[in-house]
């Protein structure tokens, strides 16, 4: 019987939600707004998923450009495996002019300017693999877990609000509808009403805590932005060490060829 009326009692409540929110949507039933102050962060927090998705995203589409292999390496990290090392197109093309070198002949001009090609390709090779990796760590990772984690309990606890926003709602309506009613047919009904009142102060104590945690949460979003700052200034770095070790070889080399 216990476990019966506990599931009546939910069900109540579920069919209160949803006749709040139907209402609501066709004009016949009022709705709690929420402050400026606080759709100002709701708006922020979706606009910084939105774009974090894409930035991370667009970075990992420089890191890897096969999305077939991003996707069998984002399946590794979901189940704890490590990505398997790849060679990248540059150990490929230095693996090519270094054997090329070799079989046409280290004597030769032409066979000794391959084999220096293919020497400052393959350590172009292990920088680019480099890159990739402190990319990968200073901004991917973190990203994701901003977006898997945090946005995730946000989107959570939003939706939570919206729960006990309804609740509220539909406590307000019950208690207005007891008292039209009871104004209308002149009959003494104190006990629905005190009843409605009651159920009226839970809904409110719950809206009013679920508010704070979700705002919390919210205004959490200005130290993730900072947190996000210092990682998009250390992929900067990465990358321009990067090229900058890639020019200096290639200067090295232009010089070499030149003689």
């Amino acid at each position: 019987m216990d476990e019966f009326k506990k599931f009546a009692g939910q069900a109540g409540t579920f069919f209160n939600r949803a006749k709040q929110y139907t209402e609501e949507k066709i004009g016949n039933a009022e709705k709690t707004e929420l402050d400026a102050h606080f759709e100002n962060l709701l708006q922020r927090a979706d606009r910084t998923r939105i774009w974090s998705e894409k930035i991370v995203t667009r970075i990992e589409a420089i890191l890897q450009p096969n999305p077939n292999v991003r996707l069998e390496d984002y399946v590794n990290v979901k189940l704890d495996r490590q990505p398997r090392s790849r060679e990248n197109n540059l150990d490929f093309l230095a693996q090519a002019l270094l054997e090329g070198g070799n079989e046409l002949g280290p004597g030769t001009q032409y066979g000794a300017a391959l084999i220096k090609c293919g020497d400052t390709q393959r350590k172009m090779a292990q920088f680019e693999h480099e890159f990739v990796q402190t990319s990968y760590t200073n901004i991917v990772v973190p990203l994701r877990k901003f977006l898997e984690e945090d946005m995730k309990t946000i989107q959570k606890e939003r939706k939570s609000l919206e729960v006990k926003r309804l609740d509220l709602d539909a406590s307000k309506g019950k208690l207005r509808r007891a008292k039209a009613m009871e104004a209308q047919r002149n009959v003494n009904i104190e006990e629905v009403i005190r009843s409605a009142e009651a159920e009226l102060r839970v809904a409110q104590t719950d809206f009013d805590r679920q508010y704070e945690i979700t705002k919390l949460l919210l205004e959490g979003i200005t130290t993730a932005h900072s947190s996000h700052l210092e990682r998009l200034k250390e992929f900067i770095e990465a990358q321009q060490s990067y090229y900058s070790q890639c020019n200096q070889l290639c200067s090295d080399l232009q010089r070499q060829m030149g003689k």
